[in-house]
This record gives C-alpha cells, structure tokens and sequence, in this order.
C-alpha cells in the first residue's frame, strides 16, 4: 500500500497561493503571436517607490511585437510578462489610472512607478484609457521635435506627413496637428481607413497601395513637399520621406515596423539642410521634467474634450495572438487593446 504524503500545512498553502494567484500574458520562448500564453504567475512585489494597480485593459504597440520577436533594446529574456501600456486602478486609493511601463503591463497586477500614471479623465474607458498614454506621449513628441507645437503663423500652415496614419499613433498625431493648425498629409493601406482619418481632421490621405506616396507628395504640393514626417517604418522609407521635406525640414523616426534598418544618405540632407531626429518613449519616459510639461498640455486638451483615444478593436486577453496579429497585417484602425481579467 502506498504511503500517504503528508498534506503541506496551511502556511505553505497560503504562500504558494501568494505567490501564484494572478493571470497574466507571457511568453517563454521568442517567436511571432504564437508564443504568446495567458499563464498563472507570481504576484508583483512593489520596490521602494512602486505603487500597486489592479490592470483593467492594456494596449497593444509595435514596441509589443518587437519585445516578442525579440528585438526591443533592452528587454529581458524570455520568460517574460508582456505589455508596456495599460489602465487599471490603484490599490492604495482606488483611483481609475492609465500607465506605461516596460514590461508586465498585460497582467492582472503590476508594479509600477507613480510618476508614470495619469488620472482616467472622467467618462472615458478602461480600454480608452490603455490607448492613450503611448500613442499621445509619442504624438505630442513628434510635434515637440519637429518645433511645430506653436500654431502657424500667418504666412501659412506647416506640412506634416504621418506614416500609418489610421494607426494608434497616426491618430493621436492627427488629433493634435488639428488643434496646432497643421495641414497634414497622411498613408494609409485602404481608403476606408484614409476616409475615417479624415473624420478626425487629416486634409489629405495617401493609399500607399495604389499610389508610391512619395511621387503624390511632391505632386500634391507642387513639388515642394512637407515640413515633417513622422517615420515609423524603417528601411527605404527613412530615404523616401527625407526626399518628401521642404528646405529645412525634419524626419522624426521613432519606430522600424518593417523591421528593417533605415536607410539614410546624409547627402540628401545636405541638399536641403533638412536633419533626422530619433523620437524613444523609453529613453524620454525617464525625463520626468519633459513627461510633466507634455502631460500639462494633453490634460488640458483631453479635459476641453479635444482628445480621445481611437479604439479599434477590444479583445479579450486569451485572444492575444489574434490582437497582435491585427497590428503585423497592418489591418487595425486606431488602437487594439486588451481585456485584462
């Protein structure tokens, strides 16, 4: 007869309760939307300074496909939580708040600095407010580096080109870039997309499909082409839209969603004394100075009711691999974001 086991005493099975009593979105080996598992992982444990939140919905980047394909600097081997946006509530004063982090945001829990939370605005959301803080940080940003926060003057309206303007960011850009007086031209895969942009404030939408964007700039603005191109696709179109520039105009790159090096020849910049900046939420998002003055003037907007994050599509956290595929096959508008439960 088999002996039996002695049964673990009652603070062991709290403990291992304690420790194993949260869902979250994790991937244990690097690979496409396949790898990605909802699985029971540990409780965070706050260090000096963190705040806990209970994770409500959480938004999906590029960022995200990169971490998972394994080619986001800085993030941690596999096994990983995933997820680097989010809105929940915190559990020190139950406060409905939006976030970014890093890493660990797609779980039911996370640890997470206070300074990098921002208030739901009122009547917004959980899943509104995971789609805000990349996507309106990243804009606002883009509008900083370009030196286009400031409204035109009269001599006329500054030109602004949005890659993947139907997308989380290219919205966000689009919302505020209304609100500066930008005229703004905008690529996009489908003219269903371009259309609903346009419902936003976009003036002039390019499907990339059908038309090379860069030969419609240059004949949509008789040749003289725009102030500043919010990049994010890397590759030949670094090159391209440093050809799409006015004298003196800028290229803000801030992302590689074709996973390809930018290609970058100084020499067209020489011709037109035009520069490339690089825009990182990562290394930006440590400038507490510059978060506060961005969060300053996005609250004031959110809370005149001109901005509000495009949720395009909800699912549920189990659904993960479907979310992210929606963003590799370019067939998301506005933001996909996450039910965390």
């Amino acid at each position: 007869m088999r002996a039996r086991q002695p049964s673990p005493r009652p603070g062991v099975v709290t403990l291992l309760i304690h420790f194993c009593s949260m869902k979250a979105i994790l991937i244990s080996r690097l690979g496409g939307p396949e790898v990605l598992q909802v699985a029971d992982v540990p409780d965070p444990v706050p260090a000096a300074g963190q705040v806990l939140v209970r994770v409500k919905a959480g938004g999906i980047n590029f960022a995200d496909i990169m971490t998972v394909q394994g080619g986001y600097p800085g993030a941690p081997r596999p096994p990983l939580v995933v997820g680097r946006e989010f809105s929940g509530v915190r559990e020190e004063d139950g406060q409905h708040v939006m976030g970014y982090a890093q890493w660990a945001a797609f779980a039911q829990r996370i640890a997470t600095r206070p300074d990098l939370l921002w208030p739901v605005p009122e009547g917004w959301s959980a899943e509104e407010g995971a789609a805000f803080p990349v996507n309106y940080f990243t804009a606002y940003f883009a509008y900083w580096k370009a030196g286009l926060l400031e409204k035109s003057p009269s001599s006329g309206p500054a030109r602004v080109l949005i890659h993947a303007v139907a997308g989380g960011v290219g919205t966000a850009a689009v919302q505020i870039g209304k609100l500066l007086g930008v005229e703004m031209y905008g690529t996009s895969s489908s003219d269903e997309k371009l259309a609903r942009v346009k419902e936003l404030g976009l003036q002039h939408g390019i499907n990339y499909k059908q038309r090379d964007y860069e030969q419609t700039l240059k004949d949509m603005t008789r040749g003289e082409g725009v102030d500043a191109v919010f990049e994010m696709l890397g590759g030949e179109h670094t090159a391209k839209s440093i050809r799409c520039l006015r004298d003196f105009g800028r290229v803000i790159v801030y992302g590689t969603a074709t996973g390809r090096d930018a290609q970058l020849d100084a020499r067209a910049l020489y011709a037109k004394g035009a520069s490339v900046h690089g825009l990182w939420l990562t290394y930006l998002s440590a400038k507490r100075d510059l978060m506060d003055q961005a969060w300053k003037q996005l609250s004031a907007w959110t809370s005149q009711g001109h901005l509000r994050p495009v949720v395009g599509h909800v699912l549920p956290m189990e659904r993960a691999a479907e979310a992210y595929r929606l963003l590799l096959e370019r067939k998301n508008y506005g933001k996909v974001v996450l039910q965390i439960a």
